[in-house]
């Protein structure tokens, strides 16, 4: 993984080489950011010029036998901590290294549900135990394999319970020689403020539409129209992009199917909203969740066709003739409760909640709103 490798990100990656071309590099860094920003690429991207035997100004050579090793997740210095769900059989990040190697290299910009998703363990709580702590302090201690740095790559360190986190801070306070932390969080509100004051921080932004929609179309041969929609609803989140790629067909398209939803709703029928809700429960718990984002754009743009502010409107054209017609039913009056009511559901459906009440109550609540004079 290099820096080149990296969608956008630009400052943070500069920054990165800087440190590494200059020999400046603190013994603590935390790359936050979120989900599907590409924290997690670029750090490895970073590690890989740390350990590079023949190093450019601004990029590791990606030929060299470390860089071969750092690729493939493999290196001997480089460790790797990250949430697991806890059994008899899985204790520590040890007893998973092969799946989240194999997750990382098949998608660098793993999110946590992919992750969970690859493992199955949906239904479980994620979690970095405290015998993390107590493993990392033991991997840190031995003498680097390869004479030069040791480092540890904790991802989702908000994921620690308090046990852990506190073994952690006393490790940042006096790491050993030549050894270099990189925290990659998604939520840097949650680490303990004592371990945030110890580590340097390194932002990542949401990444640009344009610059999801350029990587989609060059690298995933998406047709540009459809490069364009999916890099709007993903919201800066790469990880997301990749999921509708792989969840998107034309005869199941989200448009269609929030269509039916709302026509279901608009005119109850309880035979059909029956029909339609199998159909959504039928389509897996991340589809779920990109239709409620779908539905919540839908009514965001409704409301600004209704004003004239045509102009701020995020949707593709064969949405935007829908909404010349959807959009008379979205009023002031119901638009907030509609969105009050997908972003529950929304919640609901991360927490594995029953997909078919969630959404058959959500056809009555949208019967009621969208017929509200």
């Amino acid at each position: 993984m290099k820096y080149a490798d990296i969608i956008g990100q630009q400052e943070a990656k500069l920054r990165l080489a800087k440190m590494v071309h200059e020999k400046r590099v603190p013994h603590a860094l935390l790359f936050s950011g979120p989900e599907g920003c590409g924290n997690l690429p670029t750090a490895l991207a970073f590690l890989q010029h740390l350990f590079c035997t023949e190093p450019l100004a601004n990029d590791s050579c990606g030929t060299c036998n470390s860089c071969a090793k750092i690729s493939k997740l493999i290196h001997p210095d480089v460790h790797f901590v990250f949430p697991i769900a806890k059994s008899k059989s899985v204790k520590n990040s040890n007893d998973l290294i092969k799946e989240f190697r194999e997750a990382f290299l098949n998608n660098p910009y793993l999110s946590l549900n992919d992750w969970f998703n690859e493992i199955v363990a949906e239904n479980k709580q994620p979690i970095i135990p405290v015998e993390e702590a107590g493993d990392i302090l033991k991997k840190l201690s031995y003498t680097s394999y390869e004479g030069g740095y040791k480092t540890m790559l904790i991802w989702l360190p908000e994921k620690m319970n308090a046990e852990a986190a506190n073994k952690l801070l006393k490790i940042l306070e006096e790491p050993p020689e030549k050894t270099v932390f990189v925290l990659v969080c998604n939520q840097a509100d949650a680490l303990l403020s004592t371990i945030i004051s110890r580590v340097q921080q390194i932002n990542f932004f949401k990444l640009p539409d344009s610059e999801i929609a350029n990587e989609l179309e060059k690298k995933y041969n998406i047709p540009k129209a459809q490069a364009t929609e999916i890099a709007l609803l993903c919201d800066g989140n790469f990880s997301e992009a990749l999921n509708s790629i792989n969840l998107n067909t034309e005869d199941n398209s989200l448009l269609l199917l929030f269509q039916n939803f709302m026509r279901t709703a608009l005119k109850f029928d309880c035979s059909k909203a029956l029909q339609i809700v199998e159909e959504i429960d039928s389509l897996g718990r991340e589809r779920q969740k990109q239709f409620l984002k779908y539905g919540l754009e839908i009514f965001r743009d409704a409301l600004m066709f209704n004003f004239g502010s045509k102009e701020l409107i995020r949707l593709g054209e064969n949405e935007k003739l829908f909404l010349e017609k959807f959009s008379t039913f979205i009023t002031i009056k119901n638009y907030e409760q509609l969105i009050e009511d997908f972003n529950s559901n929304y919640y609901y459906i991360e927490r594995n909640a029953n997909s078919k009440i969630i959404f058959l109550n959500a056809l009555l609540k949208a019967n009621e709103l969208l017929n509200t004079k």
